[in-house]
């Protein structure tokens, strides 16, 4: 929610799940959030990076690693080291 002045004034914002859109709760301490830095060819970062938040239910499903591949390989970090099969 945004004041008169145009500020956030929500003390918790919910975030979504990169692989499924659910809706992550506060009670789900299972979940996290993964920032993949962009890099040069020097292998330096850029300062730019790619946020992935994955649900407690991914997790527990032991879906976390195939989402993040398809995710990184939507986004172009896997380029040629994965191919997901639509």
């Amino acid at each position: 929610m945004e004041n008169s002045e145009g500020v956030l004034v929500d003390l918790y914002i919910p975030r979504k799940c990169s692989a499924t859109n659910r809706l992550i709760t506060a009670k789900d301490h299972a979940s996290v959030q993964l920032n993949v830095a962009d890099v040069n060819a020097e292998g330096r970062t850029t300062g730019s990076f790619a946020t992935y938040a994955l649900c407690g239910f991914v997790r527990r499903n032991a879906e976390a690693d195939d989402s993040i591949n398809r995710l990184a390989t939507e986004d172009g970090y896997l380029k040629n080291v994965f191919s997901y099969q639509h």
